[in-house]
């Protein structure tokens, strides 16, 4: 009898699965004993980390979308039909269309979602970078921005646990090269009281806003934004005018998690830290920014958890038994101007150590950018 894995979505870490068990089960596959079933919400795949560089016109739209069924193994089928309930009793899940997947094996990997609705104004308000028309439009608000005061706010929960600080970083150096940074003020803000949520990133990012004039506002946990007076306020109290405003919006995890998975609150579901699976359902595992996992919601933690779960159930379908643990390893470039970087490493026993910042470190970051795709495909 034919093993069923079905995948719901299909970004970096569906892909990554979908491929990696196409490879990993090809004799399966071939004799009819397995079968892979993604079901995406889109027949596009986006690079999420280079709307990062969009925002700054540093790259073309173009070049961050690919075809969805071009990255995906010829043997996988592919559905673009939005999942609307997802039942982890029975593995079965129900789509847009009113089809059915039932699969022996379930993989939840249906990442976040922006919600800066959940705060009065921020999305009348500010620009945000999270999305292709966000990105576009901080580009071209940008090109006639002359100097003023600039707030960057950052919410949480978020993904890519160093964009607040790389989009700082960055702006920063877009307004000197444009030649109106002596004309314009930048202020961070933050809702936990240092810089960043983790310690050592912290430590090494407060020093180099000191140096390069950047203010931090912390404990701001952002209340309201006022768009015909151009103000933000924090919960605690503080409020700072704006000429310009670039949030990093709240997140949540997707509608139909949050709908179909009691548990799931805020879309976010109860994972076993090393195994992977749904808490109490060792045969639906849980990937990328749909866990609730307490390290970072990042494109490398999806890929590194990709791995681990391609291993696990591949095993399940030839031995039956799993084949390893995540140990919580995540690795985020850090872009820290316009032409340097640095890097983050860190696993569950490991405290991150940013690195310092290099023109190398850089350019490898814009070559990974390029090698995305392969990456997506399974063969990074």
């Amino acid at each position: 009898m034919s093993k069923k894995v079905v995948i719901v979505g299909s970004g970096m870490a569906g892909s990554i699965i979908a491929n990696g068990l196409a490879r990993k089960l090809t004799r399966e596959l071939d004799n009819g004993t397995a079968e892979i079933i993604v079901i995406g919400a889109t027949d596009k795949h986006l690079y999420q980390p280079g709307l990062l560089y969009l925002a700054f016109g540093r790259t073309r739209e173009s070049e961050l979308v690919r075809n969805q069924r071009e990255l995906l193994d010829k043997r996988i089928k592919f559905h673009v039909d939005p999942a609307t309930h997802i039942d982890v009793d029975a593995k079965k899940v129900t789509t847009a269309s009113g089809k059915v997947y039932e699969g022996n094996y379930l993989v939840i990997a249906t990442g976040s979602r922006l919600v800066p609705e959940s705060v009065p104004g921020l999305a009348e308000g500010a620009h945000n970078f999270y999305s292709v028309d966000g990105a576009k439009k901080m580009r071209d608000a940008l090109k006639t921005f002359e100097g003023g005061k600039v707030v960057v706010n950052v919410n949480a929960p978020h993904k890519c646990p160093v964009a607040p600080i790389e989009i700082t970083l960055m702006l920063r150096d877009y307004l000197k090269e444009k030649g109106v940074l002596e004309k314009s003020e930048i202020t961070y803000t933050y809702p936990v009281g240092r810089v960043h949520a983790m310690e050592p990133v912290a430590n090494w990012a407060a020093p180099e806003f000191e140096k390069l004039g950047i203010k931090a506002e912390t404990l701001f946990n952002t209340k309201e934004v006022n768009v015909k007076k151009k103000t933000i306020t924090s919960e605690e109290g503080t409020t700072l005018s704006y000429d310009f405003l670039v949030t990093i919006p709240p997140h949540k995890g997707q509608q139909v998690v949050e709908d179909s998975i009691p548990e799931a609150k805020g879309g976010w579901c109860p994972t076993d830290k090393t195994k992977l699976y749904l808490e109490g359902k060792t045969d639906v595992f849980i990937c990328g920014d749909t866990t609730n996992i307490p390290i970072s919601k990042a494109g490398s933690t999806a890929h590194f958890e990709a791995d681990t779960i391609v291993d696990n159930i591949g095993s399940l379908i030839q031995e039956g038994t799993m084949a390893r643990d995540y140990d919580g390893k995540v690795f985020c470039f850090i872009e820290t101007g316009k032409d340097t970087g640095s890097y983050v490493w860190f696993n569950y026993t490991t405290p991150p150590n940013p690195g310092a910042p290099s023109k190398s470190v850089h350019r490898f970051k814009l070559a990974y950018n390029k090698m995305y795709w392969l990456s997506a495909k399974g063969l990074l």
